[in-house]
């Protein structure tokens, strides 16, 4: 597994773990301190943010989990990914995401994320 495969691994690690310290140290080593991260539902910087986004949104989702869908493609300091989001042993995904991290020094240093499929509002 190369280190970007790794990282990003990791971040998905980050957002499925709901103990609030095993979160923060997942955090700590997944991010750079002056992280920045910002998707259609968000725009969020340092760790602080960061931990209250994931907690927020696991709420949002209780009970489900995020899952990395397929291998992670990168060159230089740049990651792309798709994520899913839904019921763990299901195969269909409720929510599908794609990421681009920039990684430094073996922490993301900015992450870019969209939303390619979100269930429609009832």
């Amino acid at each position: 597994m190369n280190e970007a495969q790794s990282i990003v691994q990791r971040y998905i690690d980050t957002w499925n773990e709901t103990d609030p310290l095993e979160r923060r140290a997942l955090i700590a080593e997944v991010f750079a301190e002056d992280v920045d991260y910002t998707d259609p539902l968000a725009s969020v910087s340092g760790h602080d943010a960061i931990d209250q986004f994931i907690s927020a949104a696991q709420k949002q989702f209780a009970g489900l989990r995020f899952s990395l869908a397929g291998s992670v493609d990168s060159h230089h300091s740049q990651a792309r990914f798709t994520w899913h989001l839904g019921p763990p042993g299901i195969e269909e995904p409720i929510v599908v995401g794609f990421d681009v991290a920039v990684i430094e020094a073996g922490h993301m240093r900015s992450v870019y994320g969209f939303l390619d499929r979100v269930p429609a509002r009832a």
